[in-house]
């Protein structure tokens, strides 16, 4: 039995096109494979090791640039996802969770969203949080005018306010308040950056890079990745 199991993952499913493109498939089947396979697997394998927060970035703001063909697609899948799988993950005691700009997703998909979260509420087997048109800088950005508006209600010196304003001010604002932050963020596909993914939470996040294209990462990769998250120390800096 492993030790040392993090309560909170997150995951950057990189590869998804690649793995496509590799096996002569439309790019979509790639995002389809990993949408409808690859990451129920995952969520099932981390509730069982006991895994407590479970965070996987679905798209970011760059993902909405792409074709608008490429973006309905995603969409699509958002929506064949929660529909066929909510009450599933509600009767396994599974909690979801939704961070990001939802803005500028579509109404209908708002709505899911937001059934979603509502139906599983009170579920405490596992947080399972998708993040969605989730930028880390955008996140900060949106949480400081949240901030601004608070304190500038029905007070005069908004300037000095603001100047005051301390790091759990901030994260309690965050679209994670109320979430511990990652203890250990993997990247499949073989980049060894996080390219803007939880900039605030991830400052002393234990990071795992790995070669494997995302539809093709298993739930052994991820008993094999939490094993050697298990091996190291953490310092937090001391």
């Amino acid at each position: 039995m492993i030790q040392n199991i993090p309560a909170h993952i997150a995951i950057i499913p990189d590869g998804n096109r690649r793995w496509a493109k590799k096996k002569g498939y439309p790019s979509f089947e790639g995002h389809r494979i990993g949408g409808e396979k690859t990451l129920p697997a995952l969520i099932k394998k981390a509730s069982e090791m006991g895994i407590l927060f479970f965070t996987f970035w679905v798209l970011s703001p760059q993902n909405l640039k792409r074709e608008k063909q490429e973006v309905d697609n995603l969409y699509r899948l958002m929506r064949v996802f929660l529909q066929n799988r909510l009450n599933e993950f509600h009767k396994k005691n599974i909690r979801l969770c939704i961070i990001g700009d939802r803005i500028q997703l579509p109404v209908d998909l708002q709505k899911l969203l937001k059934k979603a979260e509502l139906l599983t509420e009170k579920n405490s087997k596992i947080t399972v949080i998708f993040a969605i048109n989730y930028g880390g800088k955008n996140e900060i950005v949106r949480a400081i005018r949240k901030i601004s508006l608070q304190q500038s209600s029905g007070q005069a010196n908004v300037k000095y306010q603001i100047s005051n304003v301390q790091e759990e001010e901030i994260n309690n604002y965050l679209d994670t308040a109320g979430v511990p932050d990652p203890d250990l963020i993997i990247r499949t596909g073989g980049e060894r950056r996080l390219s803007g993914f939880m900039p605030w939470q991830s400052e002393y996040s234990e990071l795992y890079f790995s070669d494997i294209l995302f539809p093709d990462f298993s739930p052994q990769e991820l008993e094999k990745t939490i094993l050697d998250y298990s091996s190291r120390e953490r310092r937090f800096g001391k």
